[in-house]
């Protein structure tokens, strides 16, 4: 893969990384089709038009149960649970995408931030391509789920909901025994799915100016349609 362009820097931060990341993927056979530099710099961009728009996508779940303790419900209210979460290391904001993310920042991530729904798809997608990440998630999601320490029982607490870490033990023992199956809309969820986020940056403009041209005459959004990549 070609080397960063320096103005992708100020949105990648670690292009370097990123796209090594990138190249190990496609070479293990789990990313046809990588986007460019830039088209990965506006995947971060959409990212930040996500928090920024569709904030009630992230940390929430419509129709989870909050843990009944004092605890989970003033963790409840995400600006009270940021600082938590960045001192268990559960967030990277200087790594929107994962890419540049060891294994066990994802794993943390997984572990202490709450991902409603299949949302967690995106983070298994990243450690599959790393031997052993999988197991090591599901153990200590297992632990956890059990709440036999103060420490798990902090991290149930962390993510808010009822049942998080039981679901997230039963993905991942999914996608150990049998692989990470999505259905036809999570394949095509960039909010979702590792694979339609970067089908969605491949679908992008390759330039600044490409995209500049696209804004003007209307043609780009950060928006997607349900169903499908657009």
């Amino acid at each position: 893969m070609k080397h960063a362009p320096w103005f992708t820097y100020p949105t990648l931060l670690f292009p370097k990384r990123i796209l090594a990341n990138l190249d190990a993927r496609i070479r293990a056979g789990l990313t046809p089709q990588p986007p460019n530099a830039w088209q990965l710099s506006l995947g971060v961009m959409r990212m930040w038009h996500r928090s920024l728009f569709r904030s009630e996508t992230i940390g929430t779940s419509p129709n989870g149960k909050v843990r009944d303790n004092w605890r989970a419900r003033i963790l409840y209210y995400r600006p009270a649970r940021f600082p938590f979460l960045a001192k268990e290391a559960a967030i990277a904001p200087f790594d929107l995408t994962g890419l540049a993310s060891s294994p066990q920042r994802i794993i943390k991530h997984l572990l202490g931030a709450h991902h409603d729904g299949n949302q967690f798809i995106f983070d298994l997608e990243l450690l599959s391509a790393h031997d052993g990440a999988l197991e090591e998630l599901a153990e200590q999601a297992r632990k956890i789920a059990q709440g036999s320490d103060s420490r798990s029982l902090w991290m149930q607490d962390l993510t808010v909901f009822e049942g998080y870490h039981e679901e997230l033990l039963a993905a991942t023992e999914e996608a150990l025994q049998n692989g990470i199956n999505l259905t036809p809309e999570e394949l095509a969820d960039a909010d979702i799915s590792l694979a339609a986020y970067l089908t969605w940056c491949t679908q992008q403009p390759e330039t600044p100016a490409a995209t500049w041209q696209a804004i003007r005459k209307g043609q780009f959004s950060f928006h997607q349609a349900p169903g499908r990549i657009q």
